[in-house]
Formats: structure tokens, sequence, C-alpha cells
């Protein structure tokens, strides 16, 4: 296809690293997709090791999916050579998922210790798309002035909070949602995706006296 895209993500440390499964799953399956350039930092693999029970030592993509995807490209998240350091390294954007606050506080200054945060740091400059989605709560004054200063950066934070209206019946249900509206917010408009209408809710039954 002639405007696949290549789309960064990286995988840091906070809790509920399966929801990059979900949301690397779907990003192999589209068919705008070209490429996903996979960097999983060593916290990262910590918590795919204890939330999945998978072999921190693995492969990237094994660790993260379970098995194999050839549109999946690999790099160290210590190699601070790798393709992604540079603004000529072809890219669409980049993910965060889940994204660490410690993570959010170094791109919020400019300090690329790892190929993560520098992909990230490249990301901005360069006036890409940049999508962090963290995952703590609650969050400190420091917290919130970081997030304030990626996102006058050009960045934009993307809780990892699920939506209730859709009445999800299932854990998968939460990480397949915000998938979908992941994914839709960088301009991948999904299938299944419940769009809120007002309608046939409890609220609104109760309005109109059904």
């Amino acid at each position: 296809m002639a405007d696949q895209r290549n789309v960064t993500l990286a995988v840091t440390g906070a809790g509920g690293t399966r929801m990059a499964r979900f949301v690397l799953e779907s990003l192999v399956k589209d068919d705008r997709i070209g490429q996903v350039d996979l960097m999983v930092s060593a916290a990262g693999r910590k918590l795919i090791a204890h939330e999945t029970g998978r072999d921190e030592a693995g492969d990237a993509v094994e660790l993260v999916l379970g098995g194999p995807a050839k549109k999946v490209v690999t790099w160290d998240p210590e190699d601070l050579a790798g393709g992604p350091t540079s603004g000529s390294y072809p890219s669409w954007g980049m993910l965060v998922v889940p994204c660490a606050l410690g993570v959010v506080g170094r791109i919020a200054h400019g300090i690329a210790n790892t190929l993560i945060e520098r992909a990230a740091d490249v990301t901005l400059k360069e006036r890409r798309p940049l999508v962090l989605c963290v995952r703590d709560t609650p969050f400190s004054l420091i917290h919130l002035r970081n997030m304030t200063q990626v996102t006058e950066a050009g960045g934009t934070v993307y809780p990892m909070i699920p939506t209730f209206y859709n009445v999800p019946q299932s854990v998968d249900q939460f990480y397949e949602e915000f998938t979908a509206r992941l994914l839709g917010f960088i301009g991948l408009p999904q299938s299944e995706y419940y769009a809120y209408s007002g309608r046939e809710t409890p609220a609104h039954r109760d309005r109109v006296g059904r």
C-alpha cells in the first residue's frame, strides 16, 4: 500500500504491559501499517515477565506478543546509535504503551538516556505525533507539570483509563476498547469500536420515561 506508515512503539516500566500486546497485535494486523519499530525497556521487560510469566531475557517481539511478527523491527533501548535516534529515519510517530512517569519526566526535560527517550525527543523535534499512555495514579504536582510540558512541546498524554459506558463484560474488553480508541485517535479508525450516542442507556430511558 502506498500510504503505509512506520510506527514506533515503546514499552516501559509501568503496570499494564498487557495493553502493549493488544496495541502491537492491532498494528501488525493493520494493512495501513508497514513496519513497527519496537523497543522494550529493561524495566518493561521485568514487568512483562511478572504480568505474563514469559522469559524476561527473550526476544522483544515474543516477549510482548508471545510469538514472532514479520512487520516488527526490534531495537535495543540501550543502543543510542539505533535508527530512531535520527530525524531522517522514516517514522510516522511514536506510541509509548504503557509509559512510566519517570520516562515522561525525562522526555519533558530532553534527557535522552535511552533510545526510547531519544526517539521521543526526535519525534517532538520533527513535529511528529508522540502519544504517552501513562498508567500511574494519582499524579503528583511534578507529574502534572511534566505532562503539561510534554503537551506544550507537541506531545499527547493519553492515560490508560478504561471506558465504562460500553458496559464491558470482561477485562479483555477493557484492553480491546482502549486499543480501538487509541488507534482511532492516531488516525487508524477501527471497525470494532463503541461510539457513544446517549441513547438506549439507563439515564436516557429514565429521562424519556421508558
